[in-house]
C-alpha cells in the first residue's frame, strides 16, 4: 500500500469513527436547543423576560448600569449573546456601560444549554450556574469601581410590544432556530472530524506542548489544551461535540474536565463574541482580561478545594 493510500485510509477511518459520535451529539444538542429556545420565545412573547428584567433594575444600578440593561442581561442569560446584543443596540450606552454589561453577558449567557454541556463533561450543573452567575455580578461590581469614566444615564429605546401577532413571532423564532441548528450541525460534525484527525496524526500532542505554559499559568492540565482552544475560539455549544467526545473516550479525565469547565465557564468564545461586543461599544481588553482574571481565581480555588478534600461533584 502506498503512502497516499495509507493516508487516505487513515482519513476514512477518522470519518467512520467520527460520524456516529457527531450525529449523536448533534441530535442531543438539537433537542436541547430547540426546546429551550421555544420555551424562552414564549416567555419573551408573554412579557415574562421583561418582568424579570424589571425586578433586577435596582441591582443593576449598583453596577453603574441603567435599568434597561437588565433586559439585555436576562435575554442573554437564557438565550445567547446575540439576543443581548440586539437589546444593547437599542440603548445609548457609554463605552464603560457597554463593557460592564458585555462582561456580565459573556460570563453567563446561554445558561441552560451550556450548563447541560458542562454537566455532561464532568461538572456539577448547580455549581456551574452559581459560579457563572456570581462571576457576572462580581465582575460588574468590581469593574464599576475600577474602570475610568463616569456613569452616563442612558436613554432606552427598547419596548415590549405585546401586540405583535403570535404567528409572526413564531415565524421569526423558527427562522432563527433553523439557522442556528444548521450552523451547529456543520460545526459540530467538522469539529468532531477534525479532533479525530488531529488525534490520529498526533497533532494534538504538539498543540498541548505548545500551549503548556498557558495551561500551567491558568492552573489547567496540559491535556485540556485542545479543548481550551476550541472553547476559546468557538465556544461551549458549538465545541460540545469535541468536549463530550474527549470525556467519553477518556482522553481527559472527569477531574481535568471539571477544572477546565471552571475556566471556560466564564471565559470562552473570545473571538467572534468579543469582536461583536467591541463593535457595539465595549472595550476588548477589559472584557477579555477581566474574565481571564476571574477564571484564574476560579480554577485555583477549585484546586485548593480538591487538595483540602472539600471538593464534591
Amino acid at each position: 500500500m502506498s503512502d497516499n493510500q495509507k493516508f487516505t485510509e487513515r482519513i476514512l477511518s477518522c470519518v467512520r469513527s467520527a460520524t456516529p459520535s457527531a450525529l449523536k451529539t448533534i441530535w442531543w444538542l438539537t433537542k436541547i436547543m430547540v426546546g429551550v429556545s421555544f420555551g424562552i420565545m414564549l416567555l419573551q412573547y408573554f412579557g415574562v423576560i421583561a418582568w424579570i428584567s424589571e425586578l433586577l433594575t435596582p441591582l443593576f444600578s449598583s453596577f453603574g448600569l441603567p435599568g434597561e440593561a437588565a433586559l439585555a442581561y436576562v435575554s442573554g442569560y437564557f438565550v445567547n449573546c446575540y439576543t443581548a446584543m440586539a437589546v444593547m443596540s437599542t440603548l445609548e450606552l457609554s463605552m464603560r456601560e457597554a463593557t460592564i454589561l458585555a462582561v456580565m453577558v459573556l460570563c453567563s449567557h446561554n445558561m441552560i444549554v451550556e450548563t447541560t454541556v458542562q454537566a455532561k463533561t464532568g461538572s456539577s450543573a448547580v455549581r456551574i450556574v452559581i459560579i457563572r452567575t456570581l462571576s457576572a455580578f462580581i465582575l460588574a461590581f468590581v469593574l464599576n469601581k475600577i474602570m475610568p469614566g463616569e456613569l452616563i444615564t442612558s436613554v432606552a429605546k427598547v419596548s415590549n410590544d405585546t401586540n405583535v401577532v403570535f404567528v409572526e413571532f413564531m415565524k421569526s423564532w423558527a427562522f432563527r432556530t433553523l439557522k442556528t441548528v444548521a450552523l451547529m450541525v456543520v460545526l459540530v460534525y467538522a469539529l468532531t472530524l477534525l479532533q479525530r484527525i488531529l488525534n490520529e496524526f498526533g497533532i494534538i500532542k504538539h498543540i498541548s506542548n505548545f500551549l503548556k505554559p498557558v495551561m500551567i499559568f491558568f492552573g489547567l492540565p496540559p491535556r485540556t489544551a485542545f479543548l481550551w482552544l476550541v472553547a476559546n475560539t468557538l465556544g461551549l455549544a458549538y465545541g460540545a461535540a469535541v468536549m463530550i467526545d474527549e470525556a467519553e473516550t477518556g482522553t481527559t479525565t472527569k477531574e481535568e474536565n471539571d477544572l477546565l469547565n471552571h475556566h471556560i465557564g466564564v471565559s470562552h468564545s473570545n473571538l467572534e463574541d468579543l469582536l461583536l461586543f467591541t463593535a457595539i461599544g465595549g472595550s476588548f481588553l477589559w472584557m477579555l482580561l477581566s474574565r481571564w482574571a476571574m477564571s484564574l481565581l476560579l480554577v485555583w480555588e477549585r484546586k485548593i478545594e480538591k487538595k483540602l478534600g472539600f471538593a464534591r461533584h
